[in-house]
C-alpha cells in the first residue's frame, strides 16, 4: 500500500513543482537509498532485473532511488534530468500474472535510468510493459502480486498512469493529484494503449476490484489526500507535503490516537496484526527550485517519527552508511531508526509530543540552509551531510529517552504482532 502525491507550478506557494511519495511495505522490508551514477553500457549488453533479464540500454541516467532491499526495482526515485516518479500496487478484477516478468518497481527503475522527462518516462514504461509484461511476487515474507500505477513528474509536467497486465490508461495531472492503491483514471486519460482504443470508457470503473478496495481504502486514502493539497488553494508548500505524508486519517486527529488505534488504512501508514501488515518503510518529498530540484527523504520509517533531509543529485551524497537487509544492524541507518520507531509505539502519543518541536525546528533549519547553498555545490555537499548528522544526533538522543517495556501497555494481540516481527528481524531488546 503507498500513496502518490504532485502539484503542479501553479498551485504551489514558490511556483515550484511538488511530489511526495509514502512507501509502504511489510515492517522489516528494509529500503536501501542508494545514488547510481550515469553509466555507458555496451552494445547488446543484458540486464538483470528483479526477475527476468532484457536489454540493457547502452546508457543510462544518474538516478536516486528508494528501493527495497531485496529488489532490483524502486519504489521511488528520481535522475538527474528532474524526473521524479512513484509506484502503488493496483487491484484489479482482472487477476495480475504470478508469472515471474518485470515488476512494478523495475519498470519505475528503468524509466528513470532511460528517460529525460516525465513525457519519455511514459513511454519507456509502456513500451517496456507491453513488450516484456509484469508479474512475479512483490511481497516479503507474505506473497502479493499486482498490477501497477505510476505518479510521474519532471518539474512541468505530471501524468498518471495505471495499469493492467499489458493494458494502460495515462491521465495528464493539471492542477494537483492523489494516487493511492484504486484504479482512479476515469473517462479523462489522454492515451491508453492500443488494446484499449475505440469508444472513451471509464477506465476505473472497468477495472478496480471494490472488494479488494474496501480492505486496502484506497480511494478513501486518495480522496483524503486529494482534500488535504486542494485545502491549501493553491499555495501548497514544502512543509504541507509533510504534513500529508504524516496523516493517520480523520480518526488521527484524537489528541490520544494511537497507531494501535487505527480501524482503517491512512497516508502514514501503520502495521498491526492480521491483514494490516503493511506500514511507512520510507517517504520522499521532491521540491523544483529556481536553483534545481532538492529531495526531502527520510531513509526510514514512520514519518512522523522520522526527520526529512536534503539531497542533491549533483551534491556528494551524505555519509554511507551499511545498506540494511531484512534483518537487524546497527550500523544501517534504517534499521537504527527502528530501534527509535518500535520503542515509541510503546507509549506513542507521549513520545510523538515530545519530539515534534524539535522535529519541525531541524526540518525548517534544513530547508533555510540547503536554500541558502543551492548554487555553491562543494559548500551545499557540506550542508547536506551537517543535515543529515543533526537528524541522526537528534535521533539517537530520541532513542535514549525510550523505555522499551516489550509493547506492555499495547493490546494482547497488536503487542504479538510486533515482537514476533521484533524476534524475526533479530531486533535486540532495548
Amino acid at each position: 500500500m503507498c500513496d502518490s502525491f504532485v502539484a503542479l507550478p501553479h498551485r504551489t506557494a514558490a511556483g515550484g513543482m511538488l511530489f511526495a511519495k509514502n512507501s509502504d511495505r511489510e515492517r522489516n522490508e528494509a529500503q536501501a537509498l542508494e545514488f547510481k551514477p550515469a553509466t555507458e553500457h555496451e552494445a547488446g549488453a543484458d540486464l538483470v532485473c528483479t526477475y527476468i533479464t532484457i536489454p540493457q540500454a547502452r546508457r543510462t541516467n544518474a538516478c536516486l532511488i528508494s528501493r527495497p532491499f531485496w529488489m532490483w526495482g524502486a519504489e521511488m526515485g528520481a535522475n538527474e534530468h528532474g524526473v521524479v516518479i512513484g509506484n502503488e500496487a493496483m487491484h484489479s478484477v482482472v487477476a495480475p500474472s504470478e508469472t515471474p516478468a518485470l515488476t512494478g518497481m523495475d519498470l519505475l527503475r528503468l524509466a528513470l535510468e532511460r528517460a529525460a522527462s516525465a513525457p519519455e518516462a511514459v513511454d519507456v514504461i509502456t513500451t517496456l510493459l507491453e513488450a516484456h509484461g509484469q508479474g512475479g511476487n512483490c511481497g516479503h515474507l507474505h506473497p502479493f502480486f499486482y498490477h501497477n500505477g505510476f505518479l510521474i513528474a519532471d518539474g512541468r509536467e505530471a501524468f498518471v498512469l495505471e495499469t493492467v497486465g499489458r493494458s494502460w490508461a495515462c491521465e495528464r495531472v493539471c492542477d494537483e493529484r492523489a494516487l493511492s492503491n484504486a484504479y482512479s483514471i476515469g473517462r479523462g486519460y489522454e492515451r491508453v494503449s492500443a488494446d484499449l482504443a475505440g469508444d472513451p470508457f471509464d477506465f476505473a470503473e472497468r477495472f478496480i476490484d471494490l472488494e479488494r478496495d474496501g480492505v486496502s481504502f484506497g480511494r478513501g486514502r486518495c480522496a483524503r489526500g486529494g482534500q488535504l493539497l486542494a485545502s491549501h488553494d493553491g499555495k501548497l508548500t514544502r512543509q504541507a507535503m509533510i504534513k500529508v505524508l504524516r496523516d493517520h486519517g480523520a480518526e488521527g486527529e484524537a489528541p490520544d490516537w494511537t497507531p494501535e488505534k487505527t480501524e482503517r488504512r491512512s497516508i502514514c501508514m501503520h502495521a498491526a496484526e492480521g491483514a494490516r501488515r503493511s506500514q511507512t518503510t520510507a517517504s520522499w518529498i521532491s521540491e523544483w527550485t529556481p536553483d534545481g530540484v532538492v529531495h526531502w527523504v527520510t531513509a526510514s520509517a514512520a514519518p512522523c517519527l522520522s526527520v526529512f533531509k536534503p539531497i542533491v543529485l549533483r551534491a556528494a551524497m551524505p555519509e554511507k552508511t551499511y545498506a540494511p537487509t531484512n534483518k537487524f544492524y546497527r550500523q544501517a541507518r534504517w534499521w537504527k531508526h527502528e530501534l527509535w520507531h518500535r520503542g515509541a509505539l510503546c507509549n506513542y502519543a507521549e513520545h510523538l509530543a515530545s519530539i515534534t518541536a524539535e522535529r519541525d525546528a531541524l526540518e525548517a533549519k534544513f530547508a533555510n540552509d540547503a536554500h541558502a547553498t543551492m548554487r555553491s555545490p562543494e559548500r551545499l555537499s557540506q550542508v547536506i551531510a551537517g543535515c543529515w548528522r543533526e537528524a541522526d544526533e537528534a535521533e539517537a538522543r530520541w532513542t535514549g529517552g525510550v523505555r522499551h517495556d516489550g509493547y506492555a501497555r499495547c493490546g494482547e494481540a497488536y503487542a504479538a504482532s510486533w515482537a514476533e516481527h521484533d524476534r524475526v528481524g533479530m531486533v535486540p531488546p532495548r
